[in-house]
């Protein structure tokens, strides 16, 4: 879907076990999961969420899985999964999967975080009732092997996103042609068993493993997609689902990218409007355009002199695009980039500086996309296509999204066909969340996924601005997906949105003056997720 800006900062240290299970190969075929389930996972202690977490209490291990699963008996890989106990034994409701996005977004932490952040909106009794399975997908992190190309590949500083020349285009061309050919030459093996169906397929295993007829999911961003390709697959095998931030099914891949272009441009633009709405403490220009112009402005001179010698046009356009994903990113950006243009001061934008080094993330995204669809493989398309954007006002995000996805352009091979995402009769009922201005998924997932799922209900957070904002302070969606994961309840149907929730303005369109506010990025969620 679009780049992981953020990493979580899950901290594994022990992974046990290694639970080798035979595959579960379909939906109806009982041998393949039986023999998984009697095998079951052999669990060790583990922390994934830092020493000082008292909820830290999670148990790991690695499922053993194969690699192409057409062929069983053939060479395996291994996935880390993580589980957090239920407590309510007499209310106990079975397995619920959580995936944060991505593809290439690692979920072993996010079995105490999903607790946790239920907790946090006052539904704890909810969390308590299943038991919450995190994991990393095929080639992330903990799982094995997880891929990674080229470690140096997004150290800063790199070229500017936006070409002046033909030949600082071929310059970016070159660069994500070197990128695609170490892929090949280290992962050639697995890259084209990285669909998201291999994926799926590789939940059922592990649902197997655990000994359960179905299971309940949790998907932010991609996920939403992920959760939707198993509900395809393996219909009978869905108990209940939450989908937050929703893939469009009919742009995979290549055209989200380019949908997201027209989103981020609105979002960043309302973030530059918010800035100049408290000139009084930013001082960046009263008015969107003056604040859009000084941003250009510190942009452009970055590339003749990064900002704290680290930060050049690519690596600032990087930090502010968060500013478009999540509202909470308000107050520290505006403060970043008002320490520089008023005061010179780098440090607080360095603050946000990705590290750089591994390139786990970016390289499972590739490798997904790429092995689940079709992408032009003529440069002519990409450069048009980018080149018609950028000249319509698009200016943001439309290059650096080029970049971030070009190394596909060059990939070994040709992806897909994508899957076709179905409803079936045997499909309990869905719950989608959208937020109506969400860049990174733009609000035309939420109604296209509604009408591949007919079964499914879909609640619109009105104006909300940040992606995939469930269990983040928001009473009215947060307590309509705890009413569902506690007892199936959903909205009557229709044919459009079947609910509404107001975004909550205090987070939608915080205060820099209310001193309450000024909390880290995501106050109410202490992992990024959503990270298409």
């Amino acid at each position: 879907m679009k780049r992981i800006v953020l990493v979580a900062t899950a901290l594994v240290t022990t992974v046990g076990g290694t639970g080798a299970v035979v595959p579960a190969s379909a939906d109806t075929g009982p041998s393949g999961a039986a023999a998984a389930a009697a095998q079951g996972i052999d669990w060790g202690k583990c922390e994934v969420s830092g020493p000082n977490d008292p909820m830290n209490n999670a148990q790991c291990a690695q499922v053993e899985v194969p690699l192409d699963y057409s062929r069983p008996q053939g060479r395996k890989i291994s996935i880390a999964v993580s589980r957090f106990r239920h407590t309510d034994e007499e209310n106990y409701q079975g397995v619920l999967f959580v995936n944060p996005g991505g593809p290439g977004g690692s979920g072993l932490a996010y079995g105490p975080a999903l607790a946790r952040w239920l907790g946090g909106v006052g539904h704890a009794d909810v969390a308590a009732k299943y038991d919450i399975i995190g994991f990393d997908p095929r080639g992330v992190g903990s799982s094995k092997p997880a891929i990674t190309c080229d470690p140096d590949y997004n150290d800063p500083v790199r070229p500017a996103y936006v070409p002046e020349t033909w030949r600082d285009e071929l310059a970016w061309i070159a660069k994500s042609k070197g990128y695609a050919r170490d892929c090949e030459e280290k992962f050639g093996w697995m890259l084209p068993h990285m669909r998201t169906t291999d994926a799926a397929r590789d939940v059922d295993t592990i649902r197997a493993a655990l000994g359960q007829e179905k299971i309940s999911w949790y998907g932010f961003s991609y996920g939403t997609y992920f959760g939707a390709t198993y509900a395809t697959l393996f219909p009978k095998r869905v108990r209940r689902m939450v989908m937050d931030g929703n893939v469009n099914p009919k742009n995979v891949w290549y055209d989200s990218q380019l949908e997201q272009d027209k989103a981020f441009e609105r979002n960043i633009r309302a973030w530059f409007g918010w800035v100049a709405k408290y000139d009084s403490v930013y001082h960046l220009g009263t008015t969107e355009k003056a604040v859009r112009a000084k941003y250009y402005e510190a942009l452009h001179a970055a590339e003749e002199s990064p900002i704290g010698g680290k930060i050049g046009p690519a690596e600032l356009t990087d930090i502010i695009l968060s500013a478009g994903y999540n509202t909470g990113y308000y107050i520290p950006f505006a403060e970043a980039l008002s320490a520089w243009i008023n005061d010179e001061d780098p440090s607080v934008l360095l603050q946000w500086l990705g590290s750089g080094g591994d390139d786990n993330g970016f390289a499972v995204y590739l490798a997904v996309q790429g092995a689940d669809a079709r992408w032009p493989r003529n440069w002519a398309k990409w450069h048009h296509d980018a080149a018609k954007l950028h000249r319509q006002g698009y200016q943001f995000e439309t290059w650096g999204n080029v970049w971030f996805n070009a190394p596909i352009a060059f990939w070994p091979f040709n992806g897909g066909p994508a899957l076709k995402l179905k409803g079936s009769k045997d499909l309990p009922g869905m719950l989608l969340v959208q937020s109506t201005k969400d860049a990174a998924t733009p609000v035309e997932g939420g109604l296209e996924m509604h009408k591949v799922f007919p079964s499914s209900r879909l609640v619109f957070e009105v104006g909300g601005k940040t992606h995939s904002n469930t269990l983040n302070g928001n009473a009215c969606l947060d307590d309509k997906v705890a009413a569902y994961l506690d007892t199936g309840a959903l909205p009557d149907g229709s044919r459009g949105p079947d609910a509404y929730c107001d975004a909550v303005p205090a987070l939608n369109d915080p205060d820099p003056t209310a001193m309450q506010l000024k909390a880290a990025p995501g106050a109410g969620k202490d992992l990024p997720v959503g990270r298409p």
